[in-house]
């Protein structure tokens, strides 16, 4: 094709469709008693799910199957239980994002205030961003066995599927590694020097969701180890149940955007974890809603996703994540104030940096598109490792391709980075393709369907690009590309209310693969201001018939630039129903994703 079919400004233009709705999923939800609004939004989302829909319009713990159906579970539990009755040293190796936090908090307090190891007993190791990489890294390793005492089990979580070289390095000095992840396995399989590897996604396991996180996986392991204790008479019958960690699990689960669509347990477990999150027993929920204000309570999905999340990902992303899981920690709402002001801090510092990478990675993406590319890999001599990912959404949602951003690894001559995928493509078996197609091009991947982490070579990154095109070719099939947001249709005027807010509520809770609610129409504006610091908010009144509604669109314009409409015209937007609280009144307030002249 021409450059010119190809035009990059032509394919900025974000195009509104409309979800494709399954029409047995749509019947079935209104013969259970949904309304035909609920119903609509379920039939979006639910393709070919021929299971009971009850399970995920009812969310129940009682969904979830015995962690005994993960392969390598008793055997990781048994290994654990002989420590902890032999009062061995125990290493806690976990990755440090939000997935790998709140599986630290779950092993850590499961392993100290359940099983009676005590603190001394217990080394957390997590890995520097930066200077470590992801995973059982070697600093990370060397570190472990500098230790004194030394550990004689390790038990990782939310990394090590990819990582036998390292285990091999541990398992040689006498360490016993117990693996615990969700992440896609290398095509060799489990790591054969790990003791256990209980990984869903194994395919000899019949744990029957292979999308619950790294947290999920955790907490089946430790609740299992309970089980055993209990049997071998270790620990009393009378050892609470890991019941209350599931509030991290939840943090866990809806930050690691694994699928809150068709996997009961999931949605059970997050939405289990937001009542106990939303009794503010522990001191890093309470401080957090002191942060957010009154009108944040009660938490939701959204609240975790894009609240907590980014700030415990931040320390991360920056700088070293101990702060972050010393603010999960906190048994004092003092302490948990000092440091989730840490967390505050690197967040906006995240968010400085991110506006530049964006901003830089949108012109270099740029001449992809010119070219016609199905893909995105972009390089930033002076990017920040730690917002690669956050950068590579951000271009995913401007472009609708999967993209990848690199930055200089620690290593000399190593490029690292991170990606993000699109609907339909499988990031991690592209790179798992691009890998057989240009090995040496790239050396070390890992990750799942939605995102993933790689290590390039920089004088092969070239090689890798290509390796990588073909292999997203190859599973897209000469699909168009372009960036877009689905909506649910159209709402009649009399839907426009809080009774709708409360309809839509009641399918809770919404993440990845069950986005929240999202609709189109037409509407005529009636006012707008530039709102904000910045002025690149509007906020507008719009009406649609006899009703006026109020309506905000965050980031709607670049700071100093007027909005390409004006009073009288007419908009078709595609927004969310919210719920704004002022002064003890509540109303209905639309929250605009994206608008566009009519």
């Amino acid at each position: 094709m021409s450059v010119a079919e190809h035009d990059p400004q032509r394919l900025l233009n974000r195009r509104i469709l409309s979800r494709p709705r399954d029409e047995d999923v749509y019947r079935r939800a209104q013969s259970a008693g949904l309304s035909e609004l609920q119903a609509r939004i379920l039939a979006g989302r639910l393709h070919e799910y021929t299971d009971d829909i009850a399970s995920l319009i009812d969310p129940s713990l009682r969904y979830l199957a015995h962690p005994e159906r993960l392969q390598d579970a008793r055997r990781a539990a048994e290994r654990i239980a002989l420590a902890v009755a032999e009062g061995e040293h125990i290493g806690i190796l976990t990755d440090y994002d939000v997935d790998g936090i709140t599986s630290h908090v779950v092993i850590l307090r499961t392993l100290n205030e359940l099983f009676g190891v005590p603190m001394h007993k217990l080394h957390s190791l997590i890995g520097h961003r930066i200077f470590d990489g992801y995973g059982i890294s070697l600093p990370l390793v060397e570190r472990t066995l500098a230790l004194s005492p030394r550990p004689s089990l390790v038990i990782t979580a939310d990394c090590g599927s990819s990582d036998e070289p390292r285990i091999a390095r541990l398992r040689e000095a006498g360490l016993d590694v117990v693996v615990t992840d969700h992440h896609a396995l290398p095509t060799a399989g489990p790591p054969a020097s790990a003791y256990a590897t209980v990984n869903p996604t194994r395919s000899d396991c019949d744990y029957p969701d292979p999308t619950i996180a790294g947290c999920m996986v955790a907490w089946l392991t430790m609740s299992l180890t309970r089980s055993v204790l209990i049997e071998q008479g270790v620990a009393a019958p009378s050892t609470p149940k890991l019941s209350p960690w599931l509030s991290y699990v939840a943090l866990g689960t809806v930050a690691d955007c694994v699928s809150l669509g068709a996997s009961p347990a999931n949605r059970a477990v997050v939405s289990h974890g937001l009542t106990l999150i939303n009794r503010m027993g522990a001191a890093c929920w309470r401080v957090m809603a002191e942060r957010l204000g009154d009108d944040s309570v009660p938490f939701d999905a959204e609240t975790l996703a894009f609240q907590m999340g980014p700030r415990i990902n931040a320390r991360s992303r920056l700088d070293d994540p101990y702060a972050a899981l010393h603010f999960m920690l906190a048994t004092d709402d003092a302490s948990a104030r000092r440091h989730l002001e840490v967390l505050d801090t690197d967040n906006q510092s995240r968010k400085a940096i991110e506006a530049d990478m964006v901003e830089s990675a949108r012109a270099l993406a740029l001449d992809a598109l010119a070219e016609g590319a199905s893909a995105i890999v972009v390089f930033l001599e002076e990017g920040h490792a730690g917002v690669q990912g956050i950068v590579a959404s951000r271009l995913v949602q401007a472009f609708g391709r999967p993209t990848l951003v690199l930055t200089p690894a620690a290593a000399p001559g190593m490029l690292t980075g991170s990606g993000r995928s699109i609907e339909g493509l499988h990031l991690r078996d592209a790179l798992q393709r691009a890998h057989e197609l240009a090995p040496e091009a790239l050396p070390r991947f890992g990750g799942h369907r939605g995102a993933a982490g790689i290590g390039v070579p920089r004088e092969r990154l070239a090689e890798f690009r290509e390796a990588l095109l073909t292999a997203v070719e190859e599973q897209l099939g000469g699909r168009e590309l372009f960036p877009y947001v689905l909506t649910d249709g159209a709402l009649t005027p009399e839907q426009l209310s809080l009774a709708a807010v409360d309809e839509l509520a009641r399918l809770a809770p919404y993440g990845r693969e069950f986005d929240a609610p999202l609709f189109d129409g037409e509407f005529r504006i009636e006012q707008l201001r530039p709102v904000g610091a910045d002025g690149n908010h509007l906020m507008l009144e719009l009406s649609c018939g006899a009703v006026s509604l109020k309506a905000i669109w965050f980031r709607a314009l670049t700071p100093g630039e007027l909005p390409p409409f004006g009073l009288g015209d007419r908009l078709r937007c595609a927004y969310k129903l919210s719920r704004n609280r002022w002064r003890g009144r509540e109303s209905l307030q639309l929250m605009i994703e994206h608008a566009e002249p009519v």
